[in-house]
């Protein structure tokens, strides 16, 4: 196995300033945001940039990696103190909302919903994959999801809700309407 080098002090400042202007960038523009624009304001040329990311996805992910951690953190303690379909409902609003609020993170959730089978299986994928399981999985034995519902569903369809509502008044009011109406029709039938 090769050995890591750590990274020169220099390198590790250029990489946490483009981590903080791709944030920055991202909240502002969206996914979309120019990398080189991203690079110019953190003071660095390109070929820095695409030396630590070498995608605009894995730009994406160092820059909300934190904040998908938290979210799926989030899953955990809403299951610590809330019955399982109480918390699922929870955190999907919660996730919704944050998707409305932070430009690009709906972007990085999308590609979270994707198959799997291309670049975007990555760390955050999988910690938002594993965090809609656990609920998903207790609301199911709770019996207050349908026991068909597989979880990666569940998360296009918050990504859909989260969309749906963005359209509707630009600021994710109507989400918790939104996702009342989406889990009546996810509860097993009476």
């Amino acid at each position: 196995m090769p050995q890591v080098r750590p990274m020169r002090a220099d390198a590790r400042r250029n990489y946490e300033r483009l981590l903080k202007v791709a944030a920055e960038a991202f909240a502002e523009h969206g996914e979309g945001a120019s990398l080189d624009d991203i690079a110019k304001r953190a003071g660095v040329g390109s070929g820095t940039l695409y030396r630590h990311f070498p995608t605009r996805q894995a730009l994406l992910e160092a820059a909300y990696v934190e904040r998908i951690e938290a979210i799926a953190a989030r899953a955990d303690e809403l299951a610590g103190h809330l019955p399982p379909g109480e918390a699922l409902v929870e955190w999907l609003n919660e996730l919704g909302v944050g998707m409305i609020q932070v430009r690009g993170l709906k972007a990085l959730l999308g590609s979270t919903v994707t198959d799997g089978s291309s670049a975007a299986a990555t760390l955050c994928a999988d910690t938002m994959r594993s965090a809609v399981t656990r609920l998903v999985e207790a609301a199911q034995r709770e019996g207050t999801l349908r026991p068909d519902v597989e979880p990666i569903e569940v998360l296009r369809l918050a990504h859909g809700v989260a969309t749906a509502s963005e359209l509707a008044d630009g600021e994710g009011k109507a989400i918790r309407r939104y996702l009342a109406l989406l889990t009546e029709g996810l509860r097993p039938g009476t």
